[in-house]
Parts: C-alpha cells; structure tokens; sequence
C-alpha cells in the first residue's frame, strides 16, 4: 500500500494542476488537514456532475470511484447528497473541479511516492 500524503497538500496539488490546465477548482468543504478523506466533483464547463470518492480495491489500496452521476437528479438533489455525505464524515473534503475531461485528474492526481 502506498504512502499516503496528507490530504490538505493533496487538494492543494490537485487544485493548482486543474488550474495549470486552465480549469477551475475550489474546496467546497474543508476537511480533517491530515487525514481527511477526498471527495471530488468533476463538471465540465458547468455540465453535469459526478462524484468520485476514494474505495477499497481487493488488493487493500483505495482506489477513484464514481459512485453518483447526476444524470436523472436536479442540481439541488445532487448538492443534498453530497451534503448528506459531509454530514456523515466530518473530516471529509470536498472539492470542485470544473474542466473537460475531469476523470484524468482522478486517475493519480498527483505522483505517490
């Protein structure tokens, strides 16, 4: 298993990426700086939302999963669940990332060492 980074400095370098790529990308909520969990809403250009959240692979690592699409949910069901989620996990971080083709950032953000 992989050496983690703490997840303020991961959200830090996941947000200058996107911007260096000229997207956009903002915390929506800020989490536990050590070792909160990351949850990551992809948009491209404003379009429709999905989440990605860190899961167990079988293999003990954790790996980018979608696990909510937007597609039959209003943006204010979309939002109520993700806040329903912050509101389970307090240390959870939440970040926007709004460029196309979203999903390369979730496949490693950023090196691990």
């Amino acid at each position: 298993m992989a050496t983690r980074l703490p997840a303020s400095l991961e959200v830090s370098a996941l947000i200058r990426a996107v911007q260096a790529e000229g997207g956009f990308a903002t915390v929506l909520a800020k989490g536990e700086p050590d070792a909160g969990t990351i949850a990551l809403v992809l948009l491209d250009h404003g379009g429709r939302a999905r989440l990605y959240e860190r899961m167990p692979t079988p293999d003990g690592d954790r790996a980018w999963t979608c696990t909510l699409e937007q597609e039959q949910l209003t943006n204010q069901e979309f939002n109520d669940i993700i806040d329903r989620r912050r509101q389970r996990d307090p240390d959870l971080w939440i970040v926007e990332l709004d460029i196309p083709q979203a999903e390369r950032f979730v496949v490693e953000p950023i090196a691990r060492g």
